[in-house]
């Protein structure tokens, strides 16, 4: 049960308090920083929880003994949040890291009443003196992906798992197909939504459905590693999301995307130590290294691997920008002109399709 998993790691916390530097800026170098993360899904997830949990870890490697976290795992995307969130406030912690995009109005609220706590929400956009967010270029790795599904897939029909209909996700699909389009403007995309970070029984239903109607490459925007299972169950191909999972699918797996916030934590942490932590809005990329490209796979040829790694290259020395005009939606409507970039406000505001795209 949930509460059951918060007591579990709350508790294993032991003593450790703040010490008054902590509220006042430097943190005593007596008293360790506790640090807490609140989880959407399971950290066995092999993706997105997964990969902030490694990130967690990172504190620890890098800080020792300065630190101690914690974390809450199989957060729900409500009033659950807000408790969850307000406990850790409540029992010391100096930085609390809340890792989901609907934590965003409990991470606000909290913040507000605890306004000596540093807060952190990943892929929001509501911030306060005491609250910053950050958030990774998804939508970069979804344009190498992209470029690679429109050289391999055969049937030119692509399956797609999204979680929610929220900006991010909605900004990787049209990167994604527009990106694809480029190399074969033939290719469709269906979309099935599963309402769920974390589902691995719907992820593999939706998975087997795009199979049955012809789909021959998978892609998905959901944790689990079911989808690449099925795909290499059926002898197909499929990208791995948060984490690298060809492990789950050896043969299916053509690269996937990869998420790496450790840097990003520990500098976080070490902010709070020194008494340097501002609040402000960060949004990484593969520049960054906070998006990765994992090993291609052997269904992956050689011209292949060169032409995704062009696009990565172009993104990180500023040539490439996946959203660049002229880009029109479904309805034919101009949404970003010939010669511009979507800015930062468009794609955070994304609701749209590009054409070629059923959703």
């Amino acid at each position: 049960m949930f509460w059951t998993a918060t007591r579990r790691h709350l508790l294993a916390l032991g003593g450790a308090t703040l010490g008054a530097g902590v509220l006042g800026g430097r943190l005593d170098a007596a008293d360790p920083l506790k640090v807490g993360f609140v989880y959407v899904g399971p950290i066995g997830d092999h993706g997105w929880t997964y990969r902030h949990d490694l990130g967690r870890q990172a504190i620890e490697k890098a800080l020792g003994e300065r630190v101690r976290t914690s974390y809450v795992e199989n957060v729900s995307e409500g009033p659950d949040a807000e408790r969850v969130i307000r406990q850790l406030a409540s029992t010391g912690h100096g930085l609390i890291f809340t890792t989901s995009f609907g934590f965003m109005n409990a991470t606000e609220k909290v913040a507000r009443a605890f306004p000596k706590v540093k807060f952190e929400h990943a892929t929001g956009y509501k911030r306060l003196e005491n609250l910053a967010t950050y958030d990774a270029r998804f939508y970069e790795g979804r344009a190498v992906i992209g470029t690679i599904t429109g050289y391999l897939s055969q049937t030119k029909k692509i399956g797609y798992i999204g979680s929610f209909p929220i900006p991010e996700v909605v900004m990787g699909i049209n990167a994604f197909t527009l990106a694809a389009h480029k190399i074969d403007p033939s290719i469709q995309v269906r979309v099935i939504w599963v309402n769920s970070w974390y589902d691995p029984g719907k992820e593999a239903d939706a998975a087997k459905a795009h199979i049955d109607q012809g789909a021959d490459i998978i892609v998905q925007h959901t944790d689990s590693p079911a989808a690449v299972q099925v795909a290499e169950e059926r002898g197909l191909m499929a990208f791995g999301q948060a984490s690298d999972m060809r492990r789950f699918g050896p043969n299916a797996q053509l690269t996937a995307i990869v998420d790496n916030w450790d840097a990003y934590y520990v500098s976080r942490a070490q902010a709070v130590l020194d008494g340097t932590w501002k609040s402000h809005a960060v949004w990484m990329g593969i520049k960054d290294g906070a998006v990765e490209i994992a090993p291609y796979g052997p269904k992956v040829p050689e011209a292949v691997r060169k032409a995704a790694d062009a696009v990565k290259d172009g993104i990180v020395a500023g040539t490439l920008h996946p959203f660049t005009g002229p880009i029109k939606d479904q309805k034919g409507v101009e949404r970003i002109p010939a010669g511009r970039h979507a800015t930062d406000e468009e794609l955070h505001k994304m609701d749209w399709y590009v054409p070629g795209v059923t959703a």
